[in-house]
């Protein structure tokens, strides 16, 4: 093996990994059971997975720079209940969405705001927004708010066919992870932004003495997570057609353990976007497998996915301290 092939399996191993755990997972799926091997049942992890995929890209950012966002399912929440009840007072959709938007954004900047000025921990800071969130969803309402929106109804339930594939679709609200995905994408690999968040990751006082805009990327960073979290409670008030505040329950940590399963190191500096979405898929295809078994309970969910994480924060140590031994 040469010295540019070892080098590239240390610096990509965690992701060639979660690659390889998805197709392994989908095609022995396919083999015990059938009806996976339907082109529809892969395009409806993007449909049963719209929001979980938003808010681990917005998360991915976030744990690239050594930070963690604990609010993002109340944000989910909060912006469907606050959604469904503008709605009902007669606000049209075009001006609802920016509004929850924007609300997003807000939100995240003062949690970055409050962790980069006043030097708390993420964690203190995300979790107190999440309470802070949650509890004003159900201030709105106690209750589950239905959308009867028309503009939302069609977004629910008109179809959009996969071409070249038969019988094969997705709901509109389906394509804004895939869309959001490729602009991540951008934003990681061809933007000073994004090798502004890999360097705070590695190591936030040498960014500083580089003259890098530390401060305000990592409140640009956390507001980007809250306008994920808001895009994602929009996609999820699409898809449900309500708002209600104990939607998203424990998102916030499939998010994480989606972004550690494509490859993301909890301390920062080392990850991408591309990971984070076959560590979606990953957490989609064990949901799957288990609808299709039919037998066993859904906790065997969070076993699975409990367990893929611990194995891939063992992988991404090994890779680590074999990296750091080759440099």
């Amino acid at each position: 093996m040469t010295q540019r092939t070892k080098l590239f399996l240390l610096n990509h191993g965690p992701l060639l990994t979660t690659v390889a755990i998805f197709l392994l997972a989908y095609v022995i799926g396919g083999q015990l059971y059938p009806a996976m091997q339907k082109p529809q049942v892969f395009f409806n992890l993007f449909i049963n997975n719209g929001s979980l995929l938003i808010v681990s890209i917005g998360m991915t950012f976030v744990i690239l720079t050594g930070g963690i966002d604990l609010s993002v399912a109340s944000v989910i929440a909060l912006t469907t209940v606050a959604s469904a009840v503008l709605l009902q007072n007669g606000l049209p959709p075009l001006v609802v969405m920016p509004l929850m938007l924007l609300m997003g954004i807000a939100f995240g900047a003062v949690l970055g705001g409050f962790i980069h000025f006043l030097k708390v921990q993420p964690f203190v800071v995300t979790l107190m927004g999440s309470f802070f969130a949650r509890g004003m969803a159900y201030i709105i309402s106690l209750t589950s708010v239905t959308i009867k929106d028309g503009f939302y109804n069609d977004l629910a339930l008109t179809p959009i066919y996969i071409p070249f594939v038969p019988n094969a679709y997705v709901y509109s609200y389906a394509l804004v992870g895939p869309v959001l995905f490729l602009v991540t994408i951008y934003l990681a690999f061809f933007t000073r932004f994004g090798r502004t968040v890999y360097a705070i990751g590695n190591n936030e006082q040498s960014a500083r003495l580089m003259g890098l805009p530390v401060g305000r990327t990592k409140i640009s960073v956390y507001a980007f997570s809250g306008f994920c979290s808001a895009l994602a409670g929009i996609v999820w008030s699409i898809a449900l057609l309500s708002g209600y505040g104990r939607y998203a329950p424990s998102m916030e940590l499939d998010a994480i353990a989606s972004v550690v399963m494509g490859g993301t190191m909890l301390t920062g500096g080392v990850g991408n976007p591309v990971g984070t979405l076959f560590g979606v898929l990953i957490n989609g295809t064990i949901v799957s497998l288990l609808q299709f078994n039919g037998t066993l309970s859904s906790w065997w969910t969070r076993i699975g996915v409990g367990a893929l994480t611990l194995v891939f924060i063992g992988i991404q140590s090994l890779f680590y301290v074999r990296r750091k031994t080759s440099g």
